[in-house]
């Protein structure tokens, strides 16, 4: 878990950090990235007892991302960024686009000011610093998988407040994703206005907002 920490290291970079997103695929809320940036004694000397366990946050099990949340977002040695593209943004630019305005968004709110980051998936348009892409990242670097815990959890949170703006949708259970229960309501309700509007689902019913 520590192997492209290492290889940016040996490459002259000094603080590297790990990044990636939750909420590409839902019809509803924004999208949120996560950076995460360790110091590197920490890597070094205790990340494998402190982090044991920590994964992609798709294989953590909500308690597990939680704990995981709490260590990250408290621990002096972690320092985490998270920022959003909004509905809006996703609607004018296309869901890729506002995905790496959000990346580049949680990057700038790092400190200390990151020089390298390590990505999940594919290369990323529009960072402040060099990048390296690693398809599965969040299950093979610690940096990476400590950013999606982090966006996962705060996207969550966030789509549980807004189901208590906007209760016929039951955004707290499905988190905006397309379920059967979601497309149900959107039938009887029409979009409400976090939907994403250029989101065929969304996008193929009448607005009543």
């Amino acid at each position: 878990m520590l192997r492209f920490e290492q290889e940016a290291w040996a490459g002259g970079f000094l603080y590297v950090a790990g990044v990636d997103e939750a909420g590409r695929g839902p019809l509803a809320g924004p999208v949120v990235a996560a950076a995460v940036l360790f110091d590197r004694p920490f890597l070094q000397t205790d990340a494998a007892k402190v982090l044991a366990g920590l994964d992609d946050s798709k294989k953590l099990s909500a308690a597990r991302r939680d704990y995981f949340f709490a260590v990250l977002t408290t621990h002096p040695a972690a320092h985490c960024g998270v920022a959003s593209a909004s509905v809006a943004e996703i609607d004018q630019l296309n869901i890729l686009r506002a995905t790496h305005l959000a990346m580049a968004r949680a990057l700038a709110q790092l400190n200390p000011a990151p020089d390298y980051a390590l990505v999940d998936g594919l290369p990323v348009r529009g960072l402040p610093v060099p990048h390296r892409a690693i398809v599965g990242g969040d299950a093979a670097c610690w940096s990476i998988a400590a950013a999606s815990v982090v966006a996962k959890v705060t996207r969550d949170r966030l789509m549980a407040t807004l189901g208590t703006e906007y209760p016929a949708y039951g955004f707290e259970r499905h988190k905006g994703y397309g379920t059967a229960a979601h497309l149900a309501a959107l039938q009887r309700h029409g979009p409400c206005p976090i939907h994403r509007r250029s989101f065929a689902p969304v996008a193929q019913r009448t607005w009543k907002w």
